[in-house]
């Protein structure tokens, strides 16, 4: 890629950004869009349409900006919970590593690579590597004190992080008002006895064996066949709602008799509010049948009388069959993944190798994008491929276009279709609750952005480096010295392409247009008059911001002139982030903090990364001290993963008797315990029980027959 089209995609990246944020500036302010820009403000009544028009409303302003970055961390904690903290100490931790190595970058490493003391000429201007001007041992000077000081500091900084973090997540735990899940576990594999129920079972062992701790249980039920009966009545309301919406115009009326329109229409209602309600009546006599078939499943949510109990029920073997009485920790009540439960051990295996297969054929189709859009990169090939366009191509702004911003976008609006689809992989693997569900996700797209959009960008039009990689491990160094320098223009516009991304964030086109078709194009009923509050996609966000991260650490040495742009990314991403947190997204689960242990390890990959592409820019040019020196910086980076797995990955995964005892003590004196003990029987209650009154003629003689235990 040549510097004119790089020029070109910084240009058009730049402008959009500044567009879309003067736009977001004037759309928050119109009448009507507050369902969009700031549905958390309008949920909690803090937020009011504009009562008259003005002209400042559409004049573009920056004090959005003044209002995201004004409130603290704990307001941030209030408004988002632990994970909303976690994902934002991401930027902040970035921002810190990345505005020191750019200080170094471009000062230090920027004018040494340009003068040609630097470890390799690439053939752009914009990082050079074929010969060494001057001698190995002042190369040696800077690019080894850079590659020992970022690494000292991105160390320091990701220990900090953690002890912060991890003190966080205990005084967030000690500060918590009693939780459903902190008193409660999930059992399966329950063995069935003759003549006992499923909950029979569950209160005589426990009762038996944890009896000074155990409380209550609640029995899951197979509730498939039910699931389907709610999922199409809910279907056919949504469809007898929108048909009932649709506009009766005069025309309509005048054309009644003799087409029939509104004569049929009319028919058309009454089917559906008929079989609706004959759907209704279904739901009922089903949650009937199963209140006396007893169509259990051998999981039951249990819960104790404190949080220590729990604890130590769910650490210790219950019995010396391993695969019977099976504990694992129950999620929040409305974080539970119900459908988990109506599917079957065979299923899920299947589902587990399915998924397997899927995300190899998936990685496969991406190498095969990765491969044309770096086709797009190179004018000469692209002229192969398309020699019709040969005569076009050769006009400059054409082809700068093509050649600078257009790759990177298409693999920007390619790979934004992936992360539903590693949800759904991660839905069919058989996790019970949605943060685990999200959880998985995040380490499937992390993967994926690190091997379908680097690697594969990296090795695509050198097959053989990539056999050469495959065959003989030791030369990966040497190889990654040769195919990642080549590829750092591309990563540069990519990167500033993300600033586009990012500022379509604070938009919502989709959800704009949604409620522009809404309002104009239907007529609401009160019972739908709720809109729902969206969630952050912890799972397509955190990767995304995760291989910035590791582009910056891998072309530190490299291609300096990175920095900035990733730099600008991290700052317009805390502030947009910050705006949505507090505005826009309202949390559907907290996971305690979990996240940070992936941003940890996928830090620790970058610097590994590094180190290994430095060893072989080193090996590559005959230098074996230069090699040598570099050799024992993964092994330090990799004792000090190891110092921090053992310090404070344990306090993630769960906590400590010391906390739990404290806790619990301080709850003795709660006198609102003893209410929350009463909710606690019934909190893991699956909310398909509830009755459901779509229909007009629904009553209270439609509420549901069972009442599960």
């Amino acid at each position: 890629m040549i510097v004119s089209a790089l020029a070109t995609s910084v240009g058009i990246n730049l402008g959009l950004t500044v567009l879309l944020c003067a736009l977001y500036s004037v759309l928050r302010k119109q009448r009507g869009n507050l369902e969009v820009y700031a549905p958390r403000l309008v949920a909690d009544g803090r937020a009011r349409q504009p009562s008259q028009f003005n002209i400042e409303n559409l004049l573009p302003s920056t004090g959005w900006v003044r209002r995201a970055w004004d409130p603290s961390e704990d307001d941030l904690l209030g408004a988002s919970g632990l994970d909303g903290v976690v994902f934002m100490r991401i930027f902040i931790f970035s921002l810190r590593v990345f505005s020191v190595a750019a200080v170094v970058g471009i000062f230090i490493l920027l004018p040494v690579n340009y003068l040609g003391i630097s470890c390799a000429t690439l053939t752009s201007p914009i990082s050079r590597t074929n010969r060494w001007i001057c001698s190995p041992f002042q190369m040696l000077w800077f690019h080894f004190s850079a590659a020992y000081l970022i690494t000292a500091i991105v160390c320091y900084l990701l220990y900090s992080e953690y002890k912060y973090l991890s003190s966080k997540r205990i005084a967030h735990f000690i500060a918590s008002k009693p939780l459903p899940h902190h008193f409660a576990i999930l059992v399966r594999g329950i063995p069935l006895r003759d003549g006992s129920s499923i909950g029979d079972t569950v209160e005589s062992f426990f009762m038996e064996y944890h009896p000074s701790t155990y409380l209550c249980h609640t029995v899951v039920h197979q509730t498939s066949k039910l699931r389907r009966l709610i999922t199409d009545s809910e279907n056919l309301y949504r469809r007898l709602t929108h048909l009932k919406s649709s506009p009766r115009t005069p025309e309509n009326h005048r054309n009644g008799g003799i087409l029939g329109l509104f004569a049929k229409k009319k028919d058309l209602l009454g089917r559906y509010e008929k079989k609706l309600e004959d759907l209704e009546e279904n739901v009922r006599v089903e949650q009937s049948d199963i209140s006396v078939t007893k169509e259990e499943i051998p999981a039951a949510f249990v819960c104790f009388k404190s949080r220590y109990g729990a604890a130590t029920a769910l650490k210790i073997q219950q019995s010396d069959n391993p695969i019977e009485w099976v504990t694992e920790e129950a999620p929040e009540p409305n974080d539970v993944y119900w459908p988990f439960f109506s599917t079957s051990f065979m299923q899920r295996w299947i589902s587990k190798l399915v998924v397997f297969v899927a995300s190899i054929f998936l990685i496969i189709v991406f190498l095969l994008v990765a491969a044309f859009v770096q086709g797009l990169t190179y004018l000469e090939q692209l002229e192969t491929w398309l020699p019709f366009l040969k005569d076009i191509l050769k006009i400059t702004v054409v082809s700068q276009i093509i050649t600078g911003y257009l790759p990177s976008l298409i693999l920007h609006v390619l790979s934004s279709y992936v992360p539903p689809i590693m949800k759904l992989f991660s839905t069919m693997q058989g996790y019970i609750a949605t943060s685990q569900i999200e959880k998985s996700a995040c380490d499937k797209m992390l993967w994926f952005v690190i091997w379908s959009i680097f690697f594969a960008n990296v090795l695509t039009g050198s097959a053989t480096s990539l056999l050469q990689i495959i065959l003989d491990p030791k030369e990966i160094p040497v190889r990654l010295a040769v195919v990642v320098p080549a590829q750092a223009s591309f990563f540069i516009a990519y990167v500033v392409t993300s600033w586009t991304s990012l500022s379509s964030e604070l938009t919502r086109t989709m959800a704009l247009i949604c409620n522009l078709i809404g309002k104009h194009c239907s007529c609401k009923s009160d019972e739908d008059d709720e809109f729902q509050i969206p969630s952050i996609s912890y799972h397509s966000e955190i990767p995304r911001i995760l291989l910035f991260g590791l582009l910056g650490l891998t072309y530190f040495i490299l291609a300096p002139l990175i920095l900035p742009f990733i730099l600008v990314f991290f700052c317009i991403g805390y502030i947009i982030y910050r705006n949505q947190l507090f505005n826009v997204y309202s949390p559907k689960y907290d996971t305690g903090g979990r996240f940070w242990p992936i941003v940890h390890n996928t830090t620790i990959f970058s610097l590994i990364l590094m180190h290994l592409v430095a060893i072989g820019i080193f090996g590559l040019k005959k230098l074996p001290l230069a090699s040598s020196l570099v050799l024992p910086l993964p092994v330090l980076t990799l004792l000090f993963n190891e110092y921090c797995r053992k310090r404070f990955l344990p306090i993630f995964e769960a906590y400590s008797a010391e906390t739990l005892i404290k806790k619990d003590r301080a709850d003795q004196n709660d006198p609102t315990m003893g209410e929350f003990f009463d909710k606690l029987v019934t909190a893991y209650r699956d909310p398909i029980w509830m009755p459901i009154r779509h229909s007009p003629y629904s009553n209270e003689h439609n509420s549901p027959l069972l009442h599960s235990s």
